[in-house]
């Protein structure tokens, strides 16, 4: 099953905090987008460059007729971002997919969104959905200082008052959100929802551990500076990836994670964080070689006979594996 695309083209384009911009995305002949939930991405194929890119849609998912995406200038990234501030414009038509989601938001008593730098995107379009639903829920917000906090008029709208909470921490993250005080206590069916760089998904993670939340209640997606997945981070190619059971075999194309491959064909694995550091998707690999992009195996080597098919990926043409 091949992931269909969409010609958009670029009806805005807005600055919405130092190195930012969103990006409003419509259909090219004018009509109605597909539908798409809270949580979800497009890919992007981003002019000047090999490949694709992944940016979260921020705009609430009850209209049809945008997308809306933003992107953080990284120097230090791919290129991705750096080509979309640079050469995309006004005008533009850009071949995206159509929406994908490996961060969806499944139904809770109330939420805890808690938000890092560009991470914010994806938790934005759940704020809207969780506002307009009548939802118990808060989001921490956490940047390097105002300048760079991205949707602040937004945030601070009266229909957010009192739901959101803005953090600056000066580049020191001792001095930003305290997550261990925030997750000391959890309300019944409380769902946590954490999208951001590695660093603030560490201290989320540790704190909800301490605390003893519910895995299947905590969720997570990383994000690099650019506003794509982290699992994406590294050059990729495309491999297969066959089912022991039943021999069928699977294409993975660069972009898209082997778990999100073995969804779409039905493959049901259990997973819980989708960023490579719980191991509720560990699956054994019969015949290849993976290659390993997760941190669940910090402290032991993890070989060749087993992978985290979230984040992980092939150094082989392809991997079976015992599913």
């Amino acid at each position: 099953m091949t992931t269909k695309t969409l010609r958009v083209r670029v009806a805005r384009i807005t600055p919405e905090a130092e190195g930012i911009r969103s990006y409003e995305l419509v259909a090219e002949d004018g009509g109605a987008l597909p539908a798409f939930e809270a949580g979800a991405h497009l890919d992007v194929r981003v002019p000047t460059l090999d490949g694709l890119r992944q940016y979260s849609l921020c705009n609430d998912p009850r209209e049809t007729h945008r997308y809306v995406i933003a992107v953080q200038r990284d120097a230090n990234g791919r290129g991705g971002s750096r080509a979309m501030h640079d050469h995309v414009r006004v005008g533009d038509v850009l071949t995206v997919s159509e929406p994908l989601n490996d961060f969806p938001l499944l139904y809770g008593r109330s939420y805890v969104l808690i938000a890092g730098g560009i991470g914010i995107t994806p938790l934005l379009s759940m704020a809207r959905v969780l506002e307009r639903t009548g939802a118990e829920w808060v989001l921490h917000y956490c940047s390097r200082s105002a300048d760079r906090t991205a949707f602040t008029e937004l945030l601070s709208s009266p229909s957010f008052a009192g739901r959101v909470h803005l953090h600056h921490d000066g580049g020191d993250p001792a001095k930003g959100l305290d997550v261990k005080a925030l997750l000391a206590t959890r309300g019944p069916g409380t769902r946590l929802y954490c999208c951001g760089p590695a660093g603030l998904m560490k201290a989320v993670r540790e704190a909800a551990t301490l605390h003893r939340w519910p895995w299947e209640k905590v969720h997570f997606e990383a994000f690099t500076a650019e506003g794509t997945s982290a699992t994406r981070e590294q050059a990729e190619e495309e491999f297969e990836v066959a089912l022991r059971s039943t021999g069928q075999v699977l294409r993975v194309p660069a972009g898209r994670s082997v778990l999100n491959v073995l969804r779409t064909h039905g493959v049901k694995v259990e997973s819980d964080c989708e960023a490579g550091s719980c191991g509720t998707c560990l699956t054994r690999v019969c015949e290849g070689t993976p290659e390993h992009r997760d941190t669940f195996f910090q402290q032991e080597p993890a070989g060749d006979a087993r992978m985290l098919v979230c984040v992980s990926r092939a150094r082989s043409k392809r991997l079976v594996l015992d599913l």
